[in-house]
């Protein structure tokens, strides 16, 4: 019997707010596809196409989406979000015997797949810059000793991935409510559980973490260019283009780039490496696209500049909208994270022409009008404000 995999999608994000108000984490997308989409293609390359998807926040559109894949996936439903445990325990009925277990909104490559695969009880694990953001691991002679989730003070840079290759009876003791929990209810139990370096990961804790993923997703594109494309269009390194596309005169994009269906690009609008563009996105003359994520129905006016910024379906920015990545802290509930992007906007933000935006959050469905000129730095303008 061939390996069974268990991709936990239940969970909101909601560090990734505004971007998850409406939208579960696992399908934001990253590279022009939604992040559990990367993580079901890695399993199929290494070989398992047993997936089973456990779902809960906002089910429906994973369910709508996991619908329209080739690939046929079961799915399992968590009635409440009761952590990662949990989730994994509403699936026990479908897993027949040991399971890959993997979170669906990180990226995972496929050989890193195939290396947990082969050692059962095992965790993948890797080191992060960050490591109190995820479960901190102790590893001696490969072997795990310890997890911390998310601990106030990390002792190592070492850290869970959140794969784990378990075997049917680790599952059969189960009862903690996270998984890094009841792993290391077992490690205490003198149950041995293996340590397996990961080749390629990334987590999207905050929002622009996306742009890291992208970095890491876009060179794997294939090389598509559909649409009309003018003849004095300059296009250097990987670049895909989808169906309907129109790129106008003197427009230059350099790879890797990835361009939607249906956008229309305007004349002389330059696009950057590490740019991921949706569907139906207009780009108006003389606009500069650097190393952000535009999703679908984006409208950006002409003599724009955005740079490291991840905006949201359906936003509206008018002339001479300017994006300029920076790094800072940015308030947040009773405390202040320290953020670098140009901008974040939620859904269906509309700005007046003349905006200037440094290090800002915007959330949903904002309206910026009123006087010229506005600069924003270091800030986040809740949702549905109207900003005069």
């Amino acid at each position: 019997m061939s390996l069974q995999a268990v991709i936990l999608a239940a969970g909101e994000g909601v560090r990734l707010r505004p971007l998850t108000q409406n939208k579960p984490k696992a399908l934001i997308p990253v590279a022009n596809k939604p992040i559990i989409e990367h993580t079901i293609l890695s399993l199929l390359e290494a070989g398992i196409r047993d997936i089973i998807v456990v779902v809960g926040y906002r089910k429906e559109q994973v369910m709508r989406h996991l619908a329209h894949l080739s690939v046929p996936v079961m799915i399992v439903q968590q009635p409440e979000q009761l952590g990662t445990a949990h989730a994994l325990l509403c699936a026990r009925d479908r897993i027949a015997d040991d399971v890959l277990v993997l979170p669906g909104d990180n990226y995972i490559d496929p050989d890193s797949i195939r290396d947990i695969a082969r050692i059962k009880n095992s965790l993948l694990y890797t080191t992060h810059r960050q490591p109190s953001n995820f479960g901190v691991v102790t590893i001696e002679d490969d072997t795990v000793t310890s997890i911390t989730e998310k601990p106030v003070l990390a002792s190592r840079m070492t850290v869970s991935c959140g794969v784990y290759h378990l075997g049917s009876e680790l599952l059969d003791r189960m009862k903690a409510q996270s998984l890094s929990e009841a792993i290391d209810a077992e490690i205490r139990s003198n149950t041995r559980i293996i340590a397996v370096k990961a080749h390629s990961w990334q987590d999207a804790i905050y929002p622009w973490d996306l742009l890291v993923m992208n970095d890491r997703l876009l060179p794997f594109i294939s090389q598509e260019k559909s649409g009309i494309i003018s003849s004095s269009v300059i296009m250097q390194g990987k670049v895909s283009i989808g169906s309907g596309t129109k790129i106008g005169p003197g427009a230059v994009i350099t790879g890797p780039v990835i361009i939607g269906e249906d956008c229309t690009i305007g004349p002389h609008v330059v696009i950057e490496p590490g740019t991921s563009i949706g569907s139906r996105v207009k780009i108006e003359p003389f606009t500069v696209i650097r190393r952000s994520i535009l999703m679908d129905d984006v409208v950006i006016a002409s003599h724009s500049s955005i740079s490291g910024s991840v905006i949201g379906e359906g936003c509206t920015l008018g002339e001479y909208t300017s994006a300029v990545y920076a790094s800072g802290f940015i308030p947040s509930e009773d405390t202040a994270i320290r953020a670098g992007c140009g901008v974040i906007m939620g859904n269906g933000v509309f700005c007046k022409p003349s905006v200037m935006f440094e290090n800002t959050i915007v959330g949903n469905e904002v309206t910026i009008e009123g006087r010229t000129d506005l600069r924003f730095s270091s800030t986040r303008i809740p949702d549905k404000t109207r900003v005069i």
